[in-house]
């Protein structure tokens, strides 16, 4: 089995980037993003669903092609709302350690 590089979000994040000055008449991404975020959140929730369903059903090739739509479309919201993708990867970094459960009290906390 073939090891796969996790820079592969980061460099589809820095595409995405590029592409939204692109013509929306040319690039999907584009458009998109120049639907402004709550086009980009109700494509990201659709993606979920499908994610989610392809899980339940249990067909693996079918949860990583949704899976790889859901993380697209995760980027592109991203970039729609300006929140770098090294901010979420920081608060990744920052939970590591933490068992959710306290993680999700000290968010409760604060």
């Amino acid at each position: 089995m073939s090891e796969y590089r996790l820079d592969v979000l980061s460099a589809l994040a820095t595409e995405i980037g590029a592409r939204k000055a692109a013509s929306p008449e040319k690039s999907y991404t584009a458009r998109l993003i120049s639907q402004g975020v709550e086009k980009c959140a109700k494509k990201l929730g659709e993606e979920a669903v499908e994610t989610a369903l392809a899980a339940v059903a249990g067909n693996k090739p079918n949860i990583a092609a949704e899976s790889a739509d859901l993380l697209y479309h995760l980027l592109v919201l991203l970039e729609a709302a300006q929140v770098p993708l090294v901010d979420v990867m920081a608060e990744l970094e920052r939970r590591q350690g933490i068992g959710g459960l306290a993680e999700k009290a000290a968010r409760r906390e604060g």
